[in-house]
């Protein structure tokens, strides 16, 4: 699905990552962790092609991400809130995604039912800007929109934060769900080790750039990644 090659990138004389082989396959929940400043948020950038790598290469399904846009058809991510639209509504910005994918208005409320419960009656008719939600809410329906379409990769950014302890537990299941279902491969980046490790059957810790472990979700993870955290 996922292929890295000899993966870097250099800000002003400092190397912020360097990955010389990384496979992620077809259908898996891959989990990324690491401190501030690790570089989990570059690694999605370049898997995104939002930043030019400073050398080698990231395949999407054997496509060169930086010379073939022909991947982003079945890839989808929510990282940050510039991958939203302030202004429009959530209806306004979930038909406007819709469209980008190919999705009909008709199928897309009937597909949409199953966020119902994620929504908690505060995102749909609501008759608000989006940049009027609360953060919470913002990211709800930025994840929501990442799911549209039923792409083949989604690529989450801290997913679990500014979500309220039912939600997050939602989230999990609907994760669980798409990966199963749909067999959708997840790559999900967070602090929070809990949740990454009862989501992810992989995880790769990074630091400095660089990785340090490649964990298969186990009943001992949790306590490996806390232990490393730690000391």
């Amino acid at each position: 699905m996922i292929k890295i090659e000899n993966l870097t990138k250099t800000y002003s004389d400092k190397q912020v990552l360097n990955v010389s082989n990384l496979e992620i396959f077809k259908g898996s929940c891959f989990g990324l962790v690491g401190n501030n400043g690790a570089g989990k948020t570059t690694l999605f950038s370049l898997l995104l092609d939002l930043v030019e790598p400073t050398s080698g290469e990231v395949l999407n399904q054997g496509i060169k991400v930086s010379k073939d846009e022909s991947w982003k058809e079945k890839t989808s991510a929510f990282i940050d809130s510039t991958f939203i639209i302030g202004y429009l509504t959530p209806e306004e910005y979930f038909e406007f995604i819709a469209e980008l994918r190919g999705v009909e208005k008709e199928n897309l409320y009937q597909w949409i039912k199953k966020f119902s419960s994620f929504f908690n009656e505060e995102i749909l008719n609501q008759k608000k800007y989006i940049r009027d939600l609360s953060k919470g809410n913002q990211k709800k329906v930025g994840i929501t929109s990442s799911f549209i379409g039923s792409p083949d990769l989604i690529i989450l950014d801290e997913p679990f934060s500014n979500l309220d302890p039912s939600s997050q537990i939602l989230l999990k299941k609907l994760i669980e769900d798409f990966s199963k279902n749909h067999n959708t491969t997840f790559l999900i980046s967070s602090h929070d080790l809990t949740h990454v490790t009862e989501v992810c059957n992989r995880i790769v810790l990074l630091e400095k750039g660089e990785v340090i472990k490649d964990i298969e979700t186990n009943k001992t993870t949790l306590k490996e990644l806390e232990g490393y955290f730690t000391t």
